[in-house]
């Protein structure tokens, strides 16, 4: 165990409230590409806009082949040993929240409490009508979107509907945001993992703590957009998926 591993352990061993920021980095070795990075997604696909989808019925169709491609990586992806260390420390009564930017529902798979994971940008599991704001789940619109090639419609009133993600220009829940404010309000720990910390307002979430002088730690392979801030109490540039589950299984089993 490295001296910064071994600090990160000492600081989750004194902590009681810990909150988690996880980005794609977490999710990428249960093999879903990021999408920012050197073989993201966008390399090789331009997202589509909320008002474009809104707008054009092309852009519709492009967007839910998107998603039609994605949700083979979704459909077969399980949680790593970075999820199974973030129930860990739920179970023992550790956890204030995990705060997540991915979509992929991989923390709700590995035994993360629904009132503990707070998804900012939404989830691909569903699918939501933009008028009515009927839910369900998104296999059903994918198979017929597969079969039709058309834009699904809302079962109830026949409305707009979009997997219930976050698309660019579209803006955040604002229910869900106020949550995850709560969790760095009462958190005594944040940990930041597999994030570049440049998306906001979900890369504010984590400074609301660290400026109530809350040890702040980031844990990335690579560099992220808080590097620079003296708020930052400990800078892990590292795999997540070897540095995390270490310190949570030295701080817990002492």
């Amino acid at each position: 165990m490295t001296p910064e591993v071994a600090r990160l352990a000492n600081l989750l061993a004194a902590s009681q409230r810990t909150m988690l920021v996880t980005g794609a980095g977490v999710s990428t070795r249960a093999g879903i590409p990021d999408y920012r990075g050197p073989n993201g997604v966008w390399r090789t696909q331009r997202p589509v806009e909320f008002g474009d989808f809104l707008r054009y019925e092309d852009k519709r169709v492009e967007y839910w082949e998107q998603k039609l491609t994605s949700s083979t990586a979704l459909a077969a992806a399980r949680p790593t040993d970075v999820h199974v260390a973030a129930v860990r420390l739920e179970e023992a009564g550790r956890l204030e929240a995990i705060v997540t930017q991915n979509i992929d529902g991989l923390h709700t798979d590995a035994g993360s409490s629904s009132a503990s994971v707070i998804e900012v940008h939404g989830t691909a599991r569903q699918a939501a009508c933009l008028d009515c704001g009927h839910r369900g789940d998104i296999e059903p619109f994918l198979d017929d979107f597969a079969a039709t090639k058309l834009p699904p419609v809302c079962p109830v009133c026949g409305g707009l509907v979009k997997p219930a993600t976050i698309s660019f220009g579209q803006a955040l829940d604002p229910l869900t945001i106020a949550r995850a404010s709560q969790a760095a309000d009462q958190c005594d720990l944040v940990v930041a993992l597999g994030s570049t910390l440049s998306v906001y307002p979900a890369a504010a979430i984590p400074l609301e703590a660290a400026q109530r002088g809350v040890p702040y730690v980031i844990v990335n392979l690579g560099p992220t957009d808080h590097d620079h801030l003296p708020i930052v109490s400990l800078r892990i540039d590292g795999d997540v998926s070897e540095v995390f589950p270490l310190a949570v299984h030295d701080a817990l089993d002492r």
